[in-house]
């Protein structure tokens, strides 16, 4: 059987959670809850504040950002 590989800013997810030992839900509570609303502030917020790379900070806000917050 073949496993769905995930696409997108999903495929950073496992990394994500495997670096910075938080799921990925709370990482999206987190950006939800902020008062930031534009993409690049919050990807800064997220290095800044909580140490992620860009490329994982990114990741977490488009995808967040698709969802509607």
């Amino acid at each position: 059987m073949t496993e769905k590989t995930a696409k997108g800013p999903a495929s950073y997810f496992p990394s994500i959670e495997k670096k910075y030992g938080r799921p990925v839900a709370e990482w999206q509570e987190l950006i939800r809850s902020s008062p930031l609303t534009k993409h690049m502030e919050l990807v800064g917020w997220l290095k800044s504040e909580h140490g992620l790379g860009h490329g994982h900070a990114n990741a977490l806000v488009a995808a967040t950002l698709a969802e509607g917050r």
